[in-house]
């Protein structure tokens, strides 16, 4: 094994029109063992120039800058030099609108900057293991998973029989935007209440979920204190709080709070799931789909100890491995799936319970 001295580092080039957005992120990235920023750009002209000359393994790119819009540079260099890219954008409508046209383009992640909901050295912890995740994704796997989904017709799906007390959770990060719209475009309008989680800032969540209403059968909103978990509702855990499943009298309902981040994450899979297993037991199913770390592995078993059904995405058709990979060493996935067959074998378990 490689010592840290000898081991190589991964290559980042920082593009940002803001030369202290620039100086920010090379300096906190350059404490850490393994990343080394090898360059920085203010516009896509010269991160252009500057891929082609410093072959960097990843890039962080601002959506909103001079001369060229960010989509429209990430698009070229998706279809001529596919480089992993994670978005850093503005907390704002427009920027969270811009950041998931990025994803749709073919970014691995978003990160929103700092002096929102992250401190300078919470951005730093974040958005190292974003990049490194993102210098092990293979692009051209990504690159055909996301062609998939798109090029998915629209599925007329059966109705469900039986559908009352039952609840379908997820959860997802790195890579998770994509997995995410295959499932719930799999759901028919009728399917049980959904709830989720997506590693995703704060404001950015809203905006993905309008997305999603669009192309889905049920109805998806970004979740608030108190909603009901109802047939035919998926609700999408808000960037920057936990959502926890509760009862409301004799229904589910959902609860947010400002807890601490656990895995680094607020929304936090284990949260999510740990709730769910105490509240719903039995009437259960849940996937755990791609994300790097361990976020809702630990979740996902007391969710299969408590009597609930569980599915972990498989590594093929996963993005990142991590999430998913560590649910299967911990023994808390029943089933281990791609991720085309996820909606259906999730669909067939809530069929099964009594």
């Amino acid at each position: 094994m490689l010592s840290p001295k000898t081991r190589k580092k991964i290559r980042v080039l920082v593009v940002d029109d803001s030369a202290i957005v620039r100086q920010v992120l090379s300096r906190e990235l350059s404490n850490t063992d393994d990343i080394e920023v090898v360059g920085t750009a203010p516009d896509p002209y010269i991160a252009r120039d500057k891929i082609i000359q410093l072959m960097p393994d990843v890039m962080t790119l601002d959506v909103e800058m001079p001369r060229m819009d960010g989509i429209t540079f990430l698009r070229k260099i998706m279809k001529y030099n596919p480089i992993p890219t994670i978005v850093v954008s503005s907390l704002t409508p427009q920027g969270s609108d811009m950041a998931l046209d990025a994803l749709a383009a073919g970014a691995v992640d978003v990160l929103c900057k700092s002096g929102a909901a992250y401190s300078v050295g919470e951005v730093a912890l974040v958005l190292a293991d974003q990049i490194r995740a993102a210098a092990r994704i293979d692009m051209s796997k990504m690159q055909s998973l996301s062609d998939q989904v798109r090029k998915q017709a629209p599925v007329l799906i059966k109705s469900l029989r039986k559908t009352t007390h039952k609840i379908i959770a997820i959860g997802a990060s790195t890579g998770g935007t994509v997995a995410i719209e295959a499932v719930l475009r799999s759901m028919p309008a009728n399917c049980p209440g959904i709830v989720m989680v997506q590693h995703m800032p704060e404001s950015f969540t809203k905006a993905f979920a309008e997305r999603l209403n669009a192309l889905c059968a049920p109805e998806i909103r970004e979740a608030k204190e108190g909603d009901r978990v109802l047939p035919g509702l998926v609700l999408l855990a808000p960037g920057n709080s936990h959502m926890r499943l509760a009862r409301d009298g004799a229904v589910y309902c959902v609860k947010m709070d400002q807890g601490p981040r656990l895995h680094y994450q607020r929304p936090a899979v284990d949260c999510l799931f740990d709730s769910v297993a105490d509240f719903a037991g039995a009437n259960v199913v849940a996937a755990l789909l791609t994300g790097m770390g361990k976020d809702g592995a630990a979740g996902l078993l007391h969710i299969r100890e408590a009597g609930g059904r569980t599915i972990a995405q498989d590594e093929k058709s996963s993005v990142v491995w991590g999430m998913p990979g560590e649910a299967v060493r911990l023994g808390a996935a029943e089933f281990i799936l791609p991720l085309d067959r996820v909606a259906s074998q999730t669909l067939d378990l809530i069929e099964s319970i009594s």
